[in-house]
């Protein structure tokens, strides 16, 4: 099973190179966050031309998490609500950044965790808010019973110094704060998920968002922010995770690249 994930930056703005690499990569499912398009607008007809199933959340202009997949999803819930109390989640749905389906016995959670914007933001309290109740939702969805998890997406979080180029490193800057990693740590690797991609590569270098500007990718001065975490059993059946950095090589290509676990 090969599982991807991806920061598409507006699906229908990238929807070329999108289906490109569906057809090409072949991948059994696609997470995607920063859909921007609301449901009714979403390019579902064109994801279908490619073999896929699509599921998704959208939100105009902001926001939106979508998954696509070769076969049906099972169990398919949307936002923190699809499994916690509308009370405890209180305003963290307003924004669409939680997708989950199971496909063979694997569950799989695409976010879209949010930016923060900078550290003196109401951004970033939010965001920190956000976090916590991730937390909650994957203890959750645990003690539900379901063994077999893949937590997937945009984390907005480079959670070590090894995760950004070198001359960008700044820990009092957003995604890179020790409350973030903190959170992240917490929420998601303390409950027992592991870093797919640090299981084959050790090394730093390698990113999956790259800044517009001043020449970002050209440059490689990236950040590792896009995150395939799994619990123990899938970790260990995990043979290969990498980055394809050949879409933002194209032409209006998004900020990000696809990250690939193969199980």
């Amino acid at each position: 099973m090969k599982i991807a994930t991806w920061n598409v930056n507006s699906i229908r703005t990238r929807l070329e190179i999108v289906t490109n690499w569906l057809q090409q990569s072949q991948v059994d499912v696609l997470c995607v966050q920063e859909t921007k398009a609301i449901d009714s607008q979403f390019p579902i007809d064109a994801i279908a031309a490619c073999g896929y199933h699509a599921y998704i959340s959208g939100q105009k202009s902001y926001n939106g998490v979508a998954m696509f997949s070769k076969q049906p999803l099972t169990n398919v819930s949307y936002g923190f609500g699809g499994i916690l109390d509308a009370e405890l989640v209180g305003d963290l749905d307003t924004q669409k950044r939680v997708i989950t389906g199971n496909l063979d016995g694997v569950q799989i959670v695409n976010l879209y965790v949010p930016n923060g914007n900078s550290v003196d933001s109401d951004k970033y309290p939010y965001k920190l808010r956000w976090l916590e109740l991730l937390g909650i939702y994957l203890k959750t969805s645990i003690a539900s019973g379901q063994p077999s998890i893949c937590v997937c997406g945009d984390f907005n979080i480079a959670l070590e110094d090894l995760d950004i180029h070198t001359k960008t490193v700044s820990r009092d800057r957003v995604m890179a704060t020790d409350a973030e990693r903190d959170l992240l740590r917490k929420s998601v690797i303390d409950l027992g998920f592991r870093d797919s991609f640090r299981k084959f590569t050790s090394s730093g270098g390698h990113f999956s968002w790259w800044d517009y500007r001043q020449q970002g990718f050209e440059r490689n001065r990236g950040w590792r922010i896009d995150h395939l975490y799994l619990t123990p059993d899938l970790f260990d059946r995990a043979t290969s995770c990498s980055i394809d950095i050949e879409p933002r090589k194209l032409v209006q290509p998004s900020d990000h690249t696809p990250v690939i676990v193969e199980l």
